[in-house]
């Protein structure tokens, strides 16, 4: 049985949150709602959440300002942004923060659940074809199965060490940001966990040890690059 989708859904009409909750639940999904941009972040911190459907016009704090927040900590979660307002540079500027749709009030809930299908197929597709297995120098790396393999050698490796691992490899060559990192795993760039990162790039880096063609650089103030000769 597959896992139902999470939505994040963000809106402070109290009656219309609550018809709209009710009719994505009847549908299949799971919902969190909250109906007050100031406590948004609290509660996405808290949650795994698949897809976010935030209402622009809030009084404390707007959508947008939601939405940012939400892209430093999640830069891939799918977004629709729901305004009453239809003017260009609003539109603009939810594209801009990276939303995958954007519905002017009044609308047919048929039509937004029909857009939040299409955003999780292309999810469904889009997990299809992630790499799984990725080739690190004279090592094999299972991100599902969270192990390193050399020479018949198997290391397993704990959830988070496999998370950053993969997301090395993914930026392979390339900087991966600290910020980028710890959001993306941790929900968090504090100070205590960037050094708790910190322990788990020089375990993986004791993990890959025995091949010299390979090395975890720590770019002062920026990142990590894993470089693979």
């Amino acid at each position: 049985m597959e896992k139902k989708q999470h939505i994040f859904l963000l809106e402070d009409d109290l009656s219309f949150g609550a018809v709209l909750k009710s009719y994505l639940e009847i549908n299949d999904f799971n919902v969190t709602w909250v109906d007050d941009g100031k406590l948004a972040m609290d509660k996405f911190r808290t949650g795994e959440y698949h897809i976010c459907i935030l209402d622009v016009m809030l009084p404390n704090v707007d959508g947008f300002t939601v939405g940012a927040e939400i892209r430093k900590i999640n830069k891939e979660i799918p977004m629709v942004f729901l305004t009453a307002k239809s003017m260009k540079e609003d539109i603009l500027k939810g594209y801009n923060l990276g939303a995958d749709d954007y519905i002017t009030k009044p609308f047919d809930t048929e039509v937004l659940l029909a857009k939040i299908q299409a955003i999780v197929k292309r999810q469904s597709v889009e997990a299809k074809t992630e790499d799984i297995i990725f080739e690190i120098g004279s090592y094999a790396f299972d991100s599902k199965l969270r192990s390193i393999s050399r020479d018949g050698e198997k290391q397993k490796l704990s959830p988070k060490e496999a998370d950053l691992l993969k997301l090395l490899c993914q930026n392979k060559n390339e900087l991966l940001s600290r910020e980028t990192a710890l959001r993306k795993i941790w929900g968090d760039d504090g100070y205590f966990t960037a050094r708790s990162m910190d322990v788990f790039i020089t375990k993986l880096r004791k993990y890959l040890k025995e091949d010299p063609d390979i090395e975890i650089k720590n770019i002062h103030g920026s990142g990590f690059i894993l470089e693979v000769k």
